[in-house]
């Protein structure tokens, strides 16, 4: 089982007495050692189904699930594999009727939370609500609740926002639901309140390992703690070198605290590389070096020197693209770079793309750009999903208030605010308010027989998905309701572009494409066990719905360039990276409240976090590195003086690069490539000349 692995792999996979953490290093294999420990832990005697893996993405998740069957075979099927948020609704689903859930409990996506809190703050301002809402997702993530916030709050601003967070949490109770915080929170609560319910999970995993250690947050540990007991089966993966989600409430305290919890704790790492050439992990191990250390390691390679790391100055952004672009041609040209799709850009925010977009449309060269619109987040997708939580939840008001009103159905704004007010007054969902018998007090009889007829529409599709099963029934049902709806006529009224109104109701096909597979068992990423599994009815599917982010069969494998943030480009590796806009202000990013003197507590702490970042790009490529920086750059309307980041001479590449101008580097190819073409069109001319030999 522990083939081809190292000495510092093996001895990760093979300690299963008690707490380990593995130190994985960029590059490290630590996917490839967390299967090998799984396969381990079954070869020792722990039942299959004892073992949860956790990650932190679906992706990873279905990565991971792939390669333990191919490893250990049917008993992967077994594996608990999922993210943290899928682990906790799997408990809520189970354990949640403690805390008052019905197990159909919905789970709310950001746009149904920001709606929620403008109506419990009384704004219609949605950037107001946004605000309050990653105020109250950072007390959540600290595990406070809205009398613990407003107990510690600093000022009037905090107080007033806690006021809203426990509204907030009112009507997340009245609407059995729960948004994605809660998710973590509230399994917490179940095993930290409910002992027998902490036992029953203790006892049905037997080791619990969890991937990118270095992300958690404050609840996620304390919910681990208590997932493994005293006993403490668990081994945690994780870098801490990597820690770029500070933002996100991701603490390295969680590091620092494993020792101290669990003395007892064996510590491995990983720091053979087998990603990057020597010349690219020398600057990385360089600019990470100032960064305190919990764990000091060091990264090598035996992949070789590899091509100097080259810094590329230019003269403002336009220029940078220009030269980025020339680079990739020339790296091509040369032969290195076979596929678009061996190179990407990297960059510190969103709006940096733009200029390299135009730079790579003028030189036709196919391009994506990462972290775009999640197919999940489209307008038509978030309605039929907001059908199906409303079958799964008929008390899930906002999933009610949009399949009311798409596609309109002459229910109006004045009826449903009315509905609103009766249903907040009795305490009712709105959907329970529907058939109340004093409904026709405040609303007149047209409007009543309209609701009544809407309730009971939902009620027929409800009863009708729990008893549709596999994936053909699946298909004819959705494709029937849709057509019952005029959903298709509706996008095609609502859009001027009939292209776009196409390609929306494609997107339409592909979405219930899509749910029909997973109730024929031929695909299950949603419960977080299997890629196959039992065939399921419809109403089990939608359930599982809010948990995905992405639609992970779209991810085609195209031959593109990419252009990505750096923090998208996390766990992503490219033969030929180039990190751009690497001047003081944008990495270290350096908002623009904060001007020079004293260097503050919080700066110090956020430029070790920028560090991160810039080793996490660095770590990214596998045989070529180019960091280019521009003496001029936008800020608002003008154009500033930039200095390069001081990451770059962190680097220390004095000896070892070469400053390039890739565009002459190119013109010397073109130039060689034409004089080539030239003497071998005289060498053919002359040969077919009369007078050749």
């Amino acid at each position: 089982m522990s083939s081809g692995l190292n000495l510092a792999q093996q001895e990760a996979v093979n300690y299963m007495h008690g707490p380990c953490l593995v130190l994985a290093g960029a590059g490290s294999g630590k996917t490839r050692v967390i299967t090998h420990k799984i396969g381990r832990l079954i070869q020792s005697g722990t039942e299959a189904k004892r073992i949860a893996a956790i990650t932190f993405t679906n992706k990873a998740a279905a990565e991971m699930r792939e390669r333990a069957k191919s490893l250990v075979g049917r008993d992967a099927k077994e594996v608990l594999i999922c993210t943290f948020h899928a682990l906790g609704v799997r408990m809520m689903r189970q354990d949640g009727a403690v805390l008052g859930l019905k197990p159909q409990f919905s789970i709310l996506d950001t746009d149904d939370v920001t709606s929620i809190l403008k109506d419990a703050g009384g704004t219609t301002d949605a950037a107001t609500a946004r605000q309050w809402q990653w105020a109250i997702s950072a007390w959540k993530s600290a595990g406070l609740n809205a009398a613990q916030a407003e107990a510690q709050a600093k000022d009037d601003h905090e107080k007033i926002t806690a006021k809203i967070m426990a509204r907030y949490e009112e009507r997340l109770a009245a609407y059995q639901s729960v948004d994605f915080d809660d998710l973590i929170g509230l399994p917490l609560k179940l095993l930290r309140d409910f002992p027998e319910v902490r036992e029953k999970w203790q006892k049905a995993l037997g080791h619990v390992l969890v991937d990118e250690y270095q992300d958690t947050n404050a609840t996620q540990y304390e919910l681990l703690k208590l997932l493994v007991g005293e006993r403490g089966r668990f081994t945690a993966v994780g870098d801490d070198d990597q820690s770029i989600y500070g933002w996100r409430g991701a603490t390295l305290d969680n590091l620092r605290k494993l020792p101290q919890d669990y003395p007892n704790l064996k510590v491995i790492k990983l720091e053979q590389n087998y990603r990057s050439t020597s010349a690219i992990l020398r600057a990385a191990n360089n600019v990470i070096q100032p960064n305190p250390k919990l764990f000091p390691k060091t990264l090598f390679s035996e992949l070789g020197e590899g091509e100097p790391v080259r810094v590329v100055d230019c003269d403002n952004e336009e220029h940078e693209a220009e030269r980025i672009v020339a680079r990739i041609q020339s790296i091509r040209a040369n032969g290195l770079g076979k596929d678009w799709k061996d190179f990407a850009v990297l960059y510190r925010a969103n709006h940096q793309a733009r200029v390299f977009e135009q730079a790579l449309r003028r030189a036709q060269i196919p391009y994506k750009v990462s972290g775009g619109q999640s197919f999940f987040d489209r307008a038509e997708i978030r309605d039929l999903c907001a059908w199906l939580r409303l079958w799964v939840n008929n008390d899930d008001d906002p999933a009610f208030l949009r399949a009311v009103t798409t596609p309109k159905r002459g229910i109006g704004h004045q009826t449903l605010s009315s509905l609103g007010v009766f249903a907040s007054q009795y305490k009712l969902s709105l959907f329970a308010a529907l058939f109340s018998p004093s409904l026709p007090s405040v609303l007149n009889a047209r409007a009543v027989g309209s609701l009544h007829e809407f309730g009971r529409y939902v009620n027929d599709l409800e009863f009708r998905a729990r008893h549709t099963v596999g994936a053909e029934d699946a298909r004819a049902f959705l494709g029937e309701w849709l057509k019952d709806i005029g959903y298709e006529k509706s996008l095609y009224d609502s859009e001027d572009n009939e292209k776009v109104a196409a390609a929306r109701w494609t997107n339409v096909l592909e979405f219930c494409d899509w749910m029909a597979q997973r109730c024929g068992g031929q695909i299950d990423d949603t419960a977080g066990v299997t890629t196959e599994s039992e065939r399921k009815n419809l109403l089990e599917v939608a359930q599982t719905i809010a948990l995905l982010s992405t639609i992970s069969e779209r991810e085609k494998d195209e031959n593109v360039v990419t252009l990505s943030t750096l923090h998208a480009s996390k766990g992503l590796e490219w033969p030929h990276v180039v990190l751009a806009g690497c001047v003081e202000g944008m990495l270290p990013f350096k908002p623009e409240d904060e001007n020079g003197g004293a260097v503050s507590e919080s700066f110090a702490l956020r430029l070790q976090e920028e560090r991160r970042l810039m080793y996490v790009g660095i770590t990214r490529a596998q045989r070529s590195l180019a960091v280019s920086w521009s003496r001029k750059r936008k800020k608002g309307r003008e154009m500033i003086a930039a200095q390069p980041s001081r990451f770059i001479a962190e680097m220390a590449l004095d000896k070892t690069t070469v400053k390039e101008d890739p565009r002459e580097k190119l013109k010397a190819l073109r130039a060689e490539f034409a004089k080539k073409s030239a003497d071998a069109a005289a060498a053919a001319a002359a040969a077919a000349s009369p007078g050749a030999a």
